[in-house]
């Protein structure tokens, strides 16, 4: 499958995997799009992709591709309207004693140690249980995207680690992994929070949050961040 870049002109070139079972939903016949692995992903391409939807994982950028399903509906914030909830002040507020450091998108032993005792204790059921360093390494880092980690830090000790994307027009949350045993404290919520912060600091337009899935309660939160978009028929539309 072709097409053609519309900001760089040059014809890209995309593989369509076999059917395969949904990780979110209970059925077996969802199939997935990819970018080429072959070419080179530069910046502009890169957010060209977002901007359609794509999410990276590792070294590899996809969308969900289902002929008979469209329940993965990519999902962003647009930063400079967006106004905590109440809710979402009161995390804040529970969260004034920790840090936020960004840090190297790199691999070490205090990261892997939060991300497999947060896959060990969250996701036994799923198939990213038993977590390993190859895994992490794979699912997590990229040697052409211009990623850092937005940490949280309690003290010298880590709470939580958000991958993120730096995009020339916004920040794209991969993933957010944290210590399981610190609920109330909502670490996700706080993650996405200082997400949206860093894209105001840097004067960014869009935190991308990935995939919202209105039947999986695990991805409903994604709608949280007020005003959202979300793209539908080949284009970004505010979520009413």
């Amino acid at each position: 499958m072709q097409d053609e870049n519309s900001q760089t002109g040059k014809q890209v070139q995309f593989f369509l995997t076999p059917n395969h079972p949904c990780s979110y939903l209970h059925r077996n016949n969802a199939q997935t799009l990819f970018f080429d692995p072959r070419q080179t992903v530069s910046p502009e391409i890169y957010q060209n992709l977002t901007n359609q939807g794509f999410r990276r994982s590792g070294s590899h950028l996809y969308r969900p591709h289902c002929g008979s399903c469209q329940a993965c509906i990519p999902t962003r914030v647009p930063v400079a309207n967006f106004q905590p909830r109440r809710s979402q002040r009161k995390v804040l507020r529970r969260n004034l004693d920790i840090e936020v450091r960004i840090e190297e998108a790199a691999f070490s032993r205090l990261h892997y140690n939060l991300y497999e005792r947060y896959i060990g204790l969250r996701h036994a059921e799923g198939d990213m249980y038993p977590a390993s360093e190859d895994q992490y390494r794979s699912f997590l880092l990229s040697p052409w995207s211009n990623s850092i980690f937005v940490s949280l830090y309690l003290g010298k000790r880590l709470l939580s680690v958000a991958v993120t994307d730096k995009q020339p027009q916004g920040l794209s949350a991969i993933y957010t992994f944290f210590e399981p045993t610190q609920e109330r404290r909502s670490l996700g919520v706080l993650s996405i929070l200082k997400q949206i912060e860093l894209c105001q600091e840097l004067n960014l337009q869009h935190l991308y949050l990935g995939y919202w899935i209105k039947d999986c309660q695990k991805m409903s939160y994604k709608i949280d961040f007020k005003p959202a978009e979300i793209f539908v028929d080949n284009r970004w539309v505010a979520l009413s």
